[in-house]
């Protein structure tokens, strides 16, 4: 089956440009390969259905899609599969799994991410607490591991949520021979973690299988903000760049009031200024 190649949007090719991590052999445009669009099914206010929501990550020059769903959308799965096929667009990751979307993925030969929420489990010491979450986490990372599919801890708030103890289960699932599982870190749930980022990072980066960005502010206020808006993106992205990450990057919708196309627009740009401003600030000093 032969995929169209979608037509990059300005706002994508352009930020393509000021991407700066690929390597200089590679395109400018090669970069687009990075972002993911995440939470625009249930979120996107203008309800679209698959072949809708394929043109415009299409449109918009996004060619990956981390996939969320409610129980409404579980008929849909098929043909979600073939819209992305139709329009180019990679379906990168699947949010919590399902025995469904598992026989698709085995017909169409589709090995994309698999995110779970890890959380708190059992009492009594750290110890206790690691052993447990590896033990409730091991079901899906052998199924996972099956499918051929990376495994995600995905950080939802709560202990759970905390750098070390993704780190620290990731580790146990590793010591039991599952290699296939990472972390996935959402900085719309990690307002906890701005002032130690840059630590917070360096303890998941080894690990870390995609990170999805968001406006910050102390407190969470508000929880979900346009990239750009807020008072430290930008210095933890210039973090990220320090560091070194250069693996994909979750661009996010999550608003129940917004055209998701809207708000994927309005977080590219702002992720391009930011490049910009970041790019910008490194050739003065």
């Amino acid at each position: 089956m032969h995929w169209k190649i979608p037509t990059l949007s300005l706002a994508a090719a352009a930020l393509a440009f000021e991407l700066g991590c690929a390597r200089e052999s590679s395109s400018p445009l090669s970069e687009t390969e990075k972002l993911v669009a995440w939470c625009i099914v249930p979120f996107d206010a203008a309800k679209r259905g698959p072949e809708e929501r394929a043109k415009m990550l299409s449109d918009l020059g996004i060619r990956r899609c981390a996939y969320d769903f409610r129980e409404e959308h579980v008929p849909q799965f098929e043909d979600e599969i073939l819209a992305y096929q139709k329009h180019g667009i990679e379906l990168f990751a699947f949010w919590a799994g399902h025995e469904s979307a598992y026989r698709l993925f085995e017909k169409y030969d589709l090995h994309p991410q698999i995110w779970r929420t890890l959380r708190s489990v059992g009492e009594g010491s750290q110890e206790a607490k690691v052993a447990a979450a590896v033990d409730a986490m091991e079901a899906i990372a052998k199924r996972t591991g099956e499918l051929g599919c990376e495994f995600g801890l995905y950080n939802h708030g709560g202990w759970g949520g905390e750098p070390a103890n993704l780190v620290a289960v990731c580790e146990g699932l590793r010591k039991r021979g599952y290699d296939h599982v990472g972390i996935v870190y959402n900085w719309h749930h990690g307002h906890d973690h701005i002032e130690d980022w840059k630590a917070s990072l360096e303890q998941m980066k080894p690990y870390l299988i995609c990170l999805n960005l968001n406006g910050m502010n102390l407190g969470a206020e508000p929880k979900i903000l346009t990239l750009g808006q807020g008072q430290h993106e930008r210095e933890m992205l210039r973090i990220v760049e320090e560091l070194g990450y250069d693996g994909p990057i979750g661009i996010i919708d999550h608003r129940n009031d917004l055209d998701a196309k809207i708000a994927l627009s309005q977080n590219l740009e702002g992720l391009q200024r930011l490049r910009a401003d970041i790019r910008k600030s490194a050739s003065t000093r």
